[in-house]
């Protein structure tokens, strides 16, 4: 568990990136009946996105530096 901080922004990042750029989302909210919700949640993905592939850029250089 010494990469936990690279593990964590991976998962992160590829489960934004579902979101996000797949229809995984409204799927799966209209599964649970709050598709209504899918256009507000757009605001949150992006930035979530972004953080995440931010903390996984920090953590590969990290583990780079000797």
């Amino acid at each position: 568990m010494k990469d936990k901080l690279l593990l964590t922004g991976v998962i992160g990042t590829v489960i934004a990136a579902l979101c996000c750029f797949t229809p995984v989302l409204v799927v799966l909210l209209g599964a649970v009946g709050l598709l209504a919700l899918a256009g507000v949640l757009e605001y949150d993905l992006i930035p979530s996105l972004v953080f995440f592939v931010l903390l996984t850029i920090y953590a590969l250089a990290r583990r780079a530096r000797p």
